[in-house]
């Protein structure tokens, strides 16, 4: 993490993240616009809402410097928690305009983004002894990205 080079299966990675995320994107657009805006803009929070959950209070930093360093432990378990269930009741009621389907998928990709962040968050948590600025950014593509198929898988 400290190496400005990803290497290959970084490369490939993020590779297949954004090809992911257009994909997703591209579809939720061509069945309407609401629907892509809709898309876009649950995956975006959902994103978000994975960097506010990471900076709980109980995540420790990796190292004594750095971004994880200055925002790890500074958001309280319980406001982090008020946010997630403000974030999924606020995608739900957005996702309202698409019907009853639109309302289940914009809350599932929002609660689902979460678990799949939070089990990366674990992992790294356990792998690095904490976070840094890296764990940040692959939790927020982890989110999104999943926020993204399961909008458009249920919605």
């Amino acid at each position: 993490m400290k190496r400005s080079d990803i290497g290959p299966f970084g490369v490939v990675t993020l590779l297949l993240v954004l090809l992911a995320q257009v994909a997703a994107l591209s579809q939720a657009y061509g069945s309407s616009w609401t629907r892509g805006a809709l898309a876009a803009v649950v995956s975006a929070a959902a994103a978000r809402l994975a960097l506010t959950l990471a900076a709980r209070a109980g995540v420790p930093p990796a190292r004594p410097e750095g971004l994880g360093a200055a925002v790890a432990g500074t958001v309280p378990v319980r406001a982090a928690l008020l946010t997630a269930v403000a974030v999924t009741a606020s995608a739900a009621g957005a996702g309202a305009l698409l019907g009853p389907y639109g309302v289940l998928g914009a809350a599932l990709a929002v609660l689902l983004a979460c678990a799949a962040s939070e089990a990366l968050l674990r992992h790294c948590t356990r792998r690095f002894g904490g976070v840094t600025g890296d764990v940040f950014g692959a939790l927020a593509e982890t989110a999104a990205t999943t926020a993204l198929v399961v909008f458009c898988l249920l919605s």
